[in-house]
This record gives structure tokens, sequence and C-alpha cells, in this order.
């Protein structure tokens, strides 16, 4: 799916439809989910936090993620993808994979070609919404088919023609290589994928390890054999990094461990998962590795809670020899339920940790009065007489509400006090199909089907 975030948001309000939308955690230590293709024009992009993106589109619309909305709007894709094959493998809310020869759906490149043009246009119908597919020979080839499909394409990469394609392309396309790994074989004068192949699977195994090292060399080679695993229940969703110089410095471990933990959370809301139990991986300088978990009282997806979490789980382990390898993971997974959520987050916190984040409030029984509700920026509410709205932005005891619906013209704006009894929390509106012209951008979310070769 193409930016999926804010093209629902775009899709629900429409007056933002042409304009710049960022989704994400708007707290002070906020990260961007999904921009808009409008957004990313002036450089805002996943991952990046959120301040940053104020600064490089102050006029952008930043909006608190609806999490449930959006799982549900991916379920009606998911389903799409079952009616082609039963061997679908999810890799978060907006992509996955599918064997289309498993289903009987295609069996060489002309009917998968039909049978992607017919996917996208289904999910449009069924959404309003637009997605990428890309059609290989392997999971691997299918997943770059459709990075270069972003955004609203469809790419086909050709049995025979890989090795030519793969070749020139930077060896950060390949999965499994970030950027530690990237610069590792920089430095090694390797940078492209045909330089890979030049230098050899034992050169792979020097570098690298012998595991990682062979594995890289065969996908240089195009080699993937890899199944589509169909949807199974997922145990833990965890992160980690390999350093290529020991860190010894205490409080740069402990940035790394935050700076992983961001990560774990974006994989695990990603899935529209949560969890119970925190577990803190660290491997040290001689090679010893030790495991710490902390059990919560109910499972949660909150940044600032696995935060907060994994530092204590690092206060119990002794680094100063150094660390070769750090990683943050969540396990005890549940689906996940904004209100469990929000309870979890405001349970965890202290008076001198200072207030919630904007997209989280208070359990019931410590609910404050009316006049100091909170309203998340691009959540639904309904006032009585005004009908369905959602918030535009709040503060200094007022709630800003724009009246519009999908299917609606640009509403109108009205301001009210944040305790006015007759507005209240609503549930998001049913998407309708989009009669705007949507912009496009270079980049975007997409799936990828899996397509096996046809027999010799």
């Amino acid at each position: 799916m193409d930016a999926f975030f804010a093209s629902v948001e775009q899709a629900s309000k429409p007056s933002l439809r042409g304009k710049a939308v960022v989704v994400g955690g708007l707290g002070p230590r906020g990260v961007v989910a999904t921009a808009s293709y409008e957004a990313r024009v002036f450089g805002v992009h996943s991952a990046m936090p959120m301040g940053q993106a104020r600064r490089l589109a102050p006029n952008a619309a930043y909006l608190v993620p609806r999490f449930g909305f959006y799982k549900a709007i991916s379920e009606r894709v998911m389903e799409l993808l079952r009616a082609l094959s039963p061997l679908v493998e999810p890799l978060s809310l907006d992509e996955a994979f599918v064997d289309l020869e498993a289903g009987g759906a295609a069996w060489d490149e002309q009917s998968a070609r039909l049978v992607g043009a017919q996917l996208r246009a289904d999910i449009r119908a069924v959404t309003g919404l637009t997605g990428s597919v890309g059609l290989a020979a392997s999971k691997m080839l299918a997943k770059i088919a459709s990075e270069q499909a972003k955004p609203d394409g469809l790419v086909v990469i050709e049995p025979g023609t890989e090795r030519a394609m793969l070749g020139p392309m930077s060896v950060r396309t390949l999965p499994g290589v970030g950027p530690a790994t990237g610069d590792h074989l920089r430095r090694a004068g390797i940078t492209t994928i045909e330089e890979i192949v030049e230098a050899g699977e034992d050169e792979m195994v020097r570098l690298l390890g012998k595991s990682h090292g062979q594995g890289l060399y065969a996908m240089a080679l195009a080699r993937d054999d890899r199944p589509v695993v169909a949807e199974r229940e997922a145990k833990s969703v965890s992160v980690e990094d390999t350093y290529d110089v020991d860190i010894h410095d205490r409080v740069r471990v402990g940035l790394e461990v935050q700076r992983l933990a961001d990560r774990c959370v974006r994989r695990l809301r990603g899935a529209g998962l949560s969890g119970r139990t925190i577990v803190l991986k660290v491997r040290r300088y001689d090679f010893s590795t030790l495991t710490r978990s902390e059990t919560l009282r109910g499972p949660t997806d909150d940044a600032g809670v696995i935060r907060e979490a994994a530092a204590r789980l690092l206060d119990s382990v002794d680094t100063t020899g150094g660390v070769r390898l750090l990683g943050v993971g969540v396990s005890g997974l549940a689906d996940y339920t904004q209100e469990d959520l929000f309870a979890q987050a405001a349970g965890e916190r202290t008076e001198a940790e200072g207030p919630l984040e904007e997209d989280a409030v208070a359990p019931a029984e410590e609910q404050p009065a009316l006049a100091e509700r909170r309203w998340a920026a691009g959540h639904d509410v309904r006032h009585a007489v005004f009908g369905h709205g959602w918030v535009q932005g709040s503060g200094l005891g007022r709630v800003t509400v724009r009246f519009e619906t999908p299917g609606s013209e640009p509403g109108r704006v009205r301001t009210f006090r944040v305790g006015d009894p007759d507005l209240e929390p609503a549930d998001p509106l049913p998407l309708v199909l989009s009669r705007h012209k949507e912009s496009r951008g270079p980049e975007g979310g997409a799936g990828a089907v899996g397509m096996r070769s046809p027999a010799p």
C-alpha cells in the first residue's frame, strides 16, 4: 500500500487531499510513522524525529495514528490476497507476499501481469486507496520490484533478467544489509551488488562471517529459495544491531538501546500488535550473550513504556568491557487495542516523568474532568449540532474541529471548549472511493507478490 497511514488520512479528510500529511507520535520524543508524498517533497520520511519533520514541513498536517482503523482497512486488502492464494505472508499492515502459483491464479509472466493489474484495481475499488505490486520468481526479487513500482504501479522482473537487473544496484538493496554492513562493505571497496559477485563467496565470508557472507553472496546471484509462508501467529517482535567496533561508552550504549526500542515499537505497530514482556539482549566483547526481561501488567506498544523498561533492564547488565551487539524485543503478544495501550501508558508513568504523549489518555478511574479532556489530532469526533468531524488541534483549553466526512466537500472549522458536553469521541467513518487525482511522488509503501519461475 502506498504511504498507507497518510493515504488513509487523506482519504478520510477531504481538506487534506493533495496536501502534506505526517502521521506519528506528536510528543517530544515522537517519530514519523508515515509521510504523504506531498510531505516527502520537503524531505520528511518515516522514522524521522517529529521535531525535525516540523522544521522541514511546518505547514503540514500532523496527526496521531488511528491504528485500529488502519488495521481494519488492512484486513480488507488481505482478504483480496487470500482470494488469490492460500499462501499469503503478511509483513506488516501494508505489505505481504503472495505465492500466485499455489492458488492457481498465475502460472507464467503474462497471467501474473493480469493478476497484478486486477489486484491493484480491486484494492482501489474496495478501499479507495492505491497499492503497488512487484512480481518476480522469488520473495527477494518481488520485494525489490515492488519498491521500483512505487507509487501506484506494477513492475515485473522477468525470469532470466535478474542478474543484469541487480548488478548496478547498491548493496543496501539486499535484505540484511543495513547501515553498518553497508559501511563495512564500502570500506572494502564493495558498493554494488555486482561487486559482491566479483569479490566472490570466500571474500564475503572473510568480511562478514560464514552465515551472513554466504547468504549475501547467494542473494547477489539472485538466489532466494525462501517459500511464502502462510500467515501464522507471531511469538515475538525484535530488532538488533551488531557493531563493527565494540561500544565502551555507557551513554552511547544507553542511546543505542533507546533507538532499538523505538525501532521495535515501529515494527510492533506495523504488525498491529502489542506485548507484555520486554526483552534486552546484550552480546559483550568476549562473545558472551546476556538476556534480561521484564513483564508489564498488560500489553503495550507505547514507545515511552518500552524505552523505559529497556533502560531498566540495561541497568542490570555490566557493559564495561565493551558491547558487540544489542537487541530489544517484545513477546507475550496480543492484538493491538487502543484502550489497553492508553491505560498501560498512563499506568506506567509517574508525575515526575511529565505529561502523557498527545496520543494517550488516563485510565478510566483517573479520567480528568471534561474541562481537562485531551483531544488527539486527527482523531474522530461528533458534535450534537454539527455532526461528524476530526480534531485539527487543541491547546489552551480549546479544541479545533473540522467538520467533514470522507464523501463530503472540505468542511468548516469551529473551535470549542475542551469540555464542551456536545462534543465527544467517535468511531471513524468508512472510506469512499476517492474521486480526486492523487499526487505522485518518488517513494511509498508497496506490496510484493511472489511468482515462481515457469517450468523449463
